[in-house]
């Protein structure tokens, strides 16, 4: 939302009943049981009988052109939001990555997105600069 006020233009779009890719908040819960336990969130959508994104993005797009979008630059790390969304006749001229910063409660699940599921997540660059950057104050002293 910040990079959206800061260029002063923008729409954010958020859709009901696409928490969890989609399988919603309870059974989102559920998997968050399976994840504690040590299985990955595609695992725990897996072992519940759950598809892995059932997200649908057709209604997205249609309040996009409602709104009169049509060329954008879409904030993203997601590629079937990319290939989704331009299945619609939205003109994506840009991808921007949403940047997240990795850190000990969410390395895993981030690995496991960009693994599994694909997403262009620039994650053991962070990580490795955060170690060297450990090491040389670790070295300085």
């Amino acid at each position: 939302m910040e990079k959206i006020a800061a260029e002063n233009l923008g729409v954010l779009v958020y859709l009901r009943g696409q928490e969890g890719r989609g399988i919603g908040l309870s059974h989102k819960i559920r998997a968050y049981t399976l994840q504690d336990a040590g299985r990955d969130t595609v695992q725990a959508n897996e072992d519940l009988g759950l598809p892995v994104d059932s997200r649908e993005y057709g209604i997205g797009a249609q309040i996009l052109v409602d709104l009169g979008v049509h060329n954008m630059r879409l904030m993203t790390n997601n590629p079937r939001k990319y290939t989704g969304l331009s299945g619609y006749g939205l003109s994506i001229v840009e991808r921007v990555p949403v940047r997240i910063v990795p850190n000990k409660w969410n390395i895993r699940y981030l690995r496991t997105k960009k693994a599994k599921l694909g997403h262009l997540i620039e994650i053991e660059d962070e990580v490795d600069r955060e170690k060297e950057v450990q090491v040389e104050i670790r070295d300085l002293s």
